[in-house]
């Protein structure tokens, strides 16, 4: 694991230099949350993410370790009630199911506070101007948690709570989330449905878990829900991206772009059966992050969703931050090789 970047040394007397740079927010606490040994969310993955982003080339990362989201930053998207449940249901040891595919173990709420906590700090760092964008390589992953429902592998929806706290601590007035997992983050779009102030933009499978995601689904038109068939690739994506959601991003006109990172539409998931590959996640988190330069200068942060194949998963998440970095360092405006 790569160590937390020191700035380097300067004159007496002369202002530090803090180049703009990526951030990577994270906790060991999240490989704590622990789901047994057959289940596809693992820690292992956390893992595999952090191995990848070690690799030479990511030097110029600036690592930190994320503190606990506060209750206060919890409340903002998920009542007392839903956070006294999940405490209640933490048990001694082993396993303890919320429902079939959601499992909880001694350290899972600290993990979740903490998975929450990270993009929180995040929003925090890059609002403020000390990094460029930021990506959290945290779980439980969140977009499936609905306000007073843990499911789907979810406890906490960690980028609805730091959309939350990007208005109340910020003042922003307007907040997109794009979320391309393969699966439709339905605790996100029912949380926002009602909320003009924020933009839910998800990119798809379609029939897929959890049933959500309809192209229908417009909320107050605050929702664009953009399906992908099974079997859709590269070239899906990126109709969607350059006819429906640059230009719903574009009319927003965001002040932050969150972003719900998903890499399980890899071709080598186990769970869905879209067919992109790292080079599709680099592409789209070129573009997005080019729009970011356009629409909110440029301020950007993702957090870790699915992706199931350890080694798809790495390959994509370094891909992710590989497109992060070129916006920090400004060599994003240079093409990426075609394929």
């Amino acid at each position: 694991m790569a160590a937390c970047a020191t700035p380097g040394a300067v004159s007496a007397g002369q202002p530090e230099y803090r180049p703009m740079t990526t951030l990577i927010c994270w906790h060991p606490a999240c490989a704590e949350h622990d789901t047994g040994p057959e289940h596809p969310e693992r820690a292992a993955r956390l893992q595999a993410v952090l191995d990848a982003l070690s690799a030479p080339g990511f030097e110029a990362l600036l690592w930190r370790q994320a503190p606990p989201a506060s209750a206060e930053q919890i409340a903002r998207i998920h009542p007392e009630a839903h956070s006294a449940r999940l405490r209640a249901a933490i048990p001694a040891t082993g396993c303890a199911e919320l429902d079939a595919d959601t499992l909880v173990s001694p350290g899972s709420l600290v993990a979740a506070l903490h998975a929450a906590g990270a993009v929180c700090a995040a929003v925090d760092a890059v609002l403020t101007g000390e990094v460029h964008n930021a990506f959290c390589p945290v779980r439980p992953p969140g977009h499936h948690a609905e306000a007073q429902r843990a499911m789907g592998f979810c406890l906490f929806n960690n980028v609805a709570i730091a959309a939350a706290h990007a208005r109340a601590a910020h003042g922003l007035a307007r907040v997109a989330v794009v979320d391309f997992d393969v699966h439709h983050g339905n605790g996100t779009q029912a949380i926002f449905a009602f909320e003009p102030a924020v933009l839910y933009a998800s990119l798809h499978q379609s029939p897929l878990y959890p049933g959500t995601g309809h192209a229908g689904e417009c909320g107050v038109g605050n929702l664009l829900n953009l399906p992908l068939r099974p079997g859709s690739g590269g070239a899906a994506l990126r109709e969607a991206w350059r006819t429906r959601l640059l230009p719903a991003l574009r009319a927003f006109r965001p002040e932050l772009i969150l972003v719900s990172a998903g890499f399980d539409a890899h071709r080598d998931d186990p769970l869905a059966e879209l067919e992109l590959t790292e080079h599709d996640y680099e592409w789209l988190t070129r573009e997005l992050a080019l729009a970011a330069a356009e629409l909110c200068r440029g301020r950007l942060v993702s957090a870790l969703e699915g992706g199931y194949e350890l080694s798809a998963l790495a390959a994509s998440s370094a891909a992710h931050v590989r497109a992060l970095l070129a916006a920090a360092d400004g060599t994003l405006h240079f093409d990426l090789a075609p394929w």
